[in-house]
């Protein structure tokens, strides 16, 4: 989505769906590579620890920051740049194609995880009032 010259990966009121051709039955930890936490793994981290708190872009940008060890006094430009082009949202992330959660944005377009196997996850994927898209698939048909 665009927003003037910005673009935004931000949701609202909508639930990502796990992917279609997911291999896993249930929301599964992602795990560390050697020496470095995964893109799936810092997504997973912040989604956690701070359910509602973070709208879809803050949650990649701030990944991309800590990926590429950008300061604070760095952000707002940074941001600003990585924003002047489309990003992938939530429905190419790692997490929803692979790992089994699911992500649900509120009215503020806030995201919190959960796992294919929970009834929230179910809850939210009969709701509707929210808007439901599928991840993309990790396979083409």
């Amino acid at each position: 989505m665009k927003k003037g010259n910005i673009y935004t990966t931000n949701y609202i009121d909508t639930f990502i769906e796990v992917a279609e051709d997911t291999k896993v039955s249930c929301g599964t930890k992602p795990t560390s590579k050697v020496n470095r936490k995964t893109i799936a793994e810092m997504q997973y981290e912040m989604l956690v620890n701070n359910p509602y708190e973070y709208t879809s872009d803050d949650i990649l940008f701030q990944v991309f920051a800590d990926r590429n060890d950008l300061t604070k006094a760095e952000y707002k430009q940074a941001r600003e740049q990585f924003f002047s082009k489309g990003q992938p949202c939530f429905r190419a992330s790692p997490l929803t194609k692979t790992y089994g959660f699911g992500i649900h944005a509120d009215s503020n377009g806030k995201v919190a995880i959960f796992g294919m196997e929970t009834e929230l996850y179910e809850k939210l994927q009969n709701d509707p009032k929210l808007s439901k898209t599928k991840a993309m698939r990790t396979s083409k048909k």
